[in-house]
């Protein structure tokens, strides 16, 4: 219900900025421009489901290998302790454990191609076991808010663009981004602990946290002992070692007991297919409705208001001018990358807006359109809270990473 209000929201906010702009500064091509992004953010969509297929089919084909080969039942067992808290609709040592794990894995990892496929995986496990299939569960929501609070122990996407934006110092956001995604991630948990009543204080999970923020540290202290170039060399390999091992490990896993590695890989990828088909709608739904809102100026004139509004509570308003790309982050990935770039040109990729984007960049993740993708696979169309605890983690992450970038830069 939420997701209806919002995307009807885009279209009227569209259609009142557009007349503004016509009747006020005679800007007759504004309404060319809206339609124009309704025709190219239906074909993105479509183009991005396309593209989708032969990744969700490579990845829920190897999940499948994980499945028969007995590895992904394995990993249920270990996190069970610790999840059954946070999703305590899930029965005990339920194989969608795994999948969760995985493709939470893959976000740390900074593997977005991976991880999609091993989310959808994931939710549609988690459909199987849901009482009111129209209806979002409330282990849907936690899932969904661990994702879209984007996680990211390695972001190589984003040192990649500094880089090729001239950054002396490419790496030198990774520590940042690092504090600031943990940040998101913790208040997104806490909040969606709070409107599912789950004890927050229980013992596993203050020990699951506590560890956490000690790794997290530990990561910390030891990527600031390398040097830059160093620093980007361990990350990007790291993620690729680990990504290819798993596919090894599984079909290891499934060679021992005598599966068929061929065969199961086939039944998952034919999965995947079907699921990049019944995504196309919901994809293209918030892809348009985000288009128009950006076509018609109103990102804009959100941004100016902003500015307005800090500067007259008497606060610096320097990091204003980097909002764009923490506005866009929830509504569309690549749409961010480009307010990202675009800051690191206008400004320098060393200047702070530069560096502030790149964190922003890496801090939250597409709330939108993670919940467009993952739901819509599965049929979902009533959201209950999702909206609100998935946005709430990235203003979490929004204000850690304005803190953050003040206190290192």
């Amino acid at each position: 219900m939420v997701l209806n209000y919002i995307w009807i929201a885009f279209f009227l906010i569209a259609f009142v900025v557009g007349v503004l702009r016509l009747v006020i500064n005679g800007d007759a091509g504004v309404f060319a421009d809206m339609m124009n992004s309704t025709f190219d953010m239906a074909k993105q969509g479509f183009e991005i489901s396309l593209g989708l297929c032969g990744v969700l089919s490579l990845w829920l084909g190897v999940m499948k290998i994980g499945e028969k080969g007995g590895l992904v039942q394995s990993l249920a067992r270990g996190l069970s302790p610790v999840f059954s808290r946070l999703f305590p609709e899930i029965p005990k040592n339920h194989p969608v454990y795994g999948h969760m794990f995985m493709n939470i894995a893959a976000n740390m990892l900074g593997l977005d191609n991976a991880a999609t496929p091993l989310g959808l995986k994931a939710m549609k496990g988690l459909q199987e076991i849901n009482a009111k299939k129209e209806s979002a569960s409330d282990a849907m929501i936690m899932f969904l808010v661990l994702n879209t609070s984007g996680l990211t122990l390695i972001p190589v996407g984003v040192m990649t663009y500094r880089f090729q934006c001239g950054a002396a110092q490419p790496t030198d956001i990774f520590i940042p981004i690092l504090i600031a995604t943990f940040f998101s991630t913790l208040a997104g948990v806490l909040v969606t602990c709070l409107y599912q009543k789950i004890n927050i204080f229980n013992r596993v999970l203050l020990l699951t946290i506590g560890g956490a923020s000690a790794l997290v540290a530990l990561l910390i202290w030891g990527f600031s002992q390398l040097t830059n170039e160093q620093m980007g060399m361990v990350g990007g390999t790291l993620a690729n070692v680990v990504l290819f091992g798993i596919i090894i490990l599984f079909i290891i896993c499934a060679m021992r007991k005598r599966v068929n590695v061929y065969d199961a890989f086939i039944e998952g990828a034919k999965e995947g297919f079907k699921t990049s088909v019944s995504i196309i709608p919901y994809l293209i739904a918030i892809l348009v409705g985000i288009g128009v809102f950006r076509a018609s100026g109103a990102m804009d004139w959100l941004i100016n208001g902003v500015r307005w509004l800090v500067e007259q509570l008497g606060f610096a308003s320097d990091w204003v001018a980097a909002l764009p790309t923490a506005l866009m982050k929830p509504l569309s990935g690549s749409g961010a990358r480009g307010m990202m770039v675009d800051a690191m040109t206008t400004y320098g990729a060393d200047s702070f807006i530069g560096r502030l984007s790149c964190v922003f960049q890496g801090s939250t993740d597409t709330t939108f359109y993670i919940l467009a993708v993952y739901f819509g696979s599965v049929g979902i169309s009533k959201t209950r809270h999702a909206v609100q605890c998935g946005l709430l983690a990235d203003l979490a992450g929004i204000i850690a990473a304005i803190g953050i970038c003040y206190l290192f830069f």
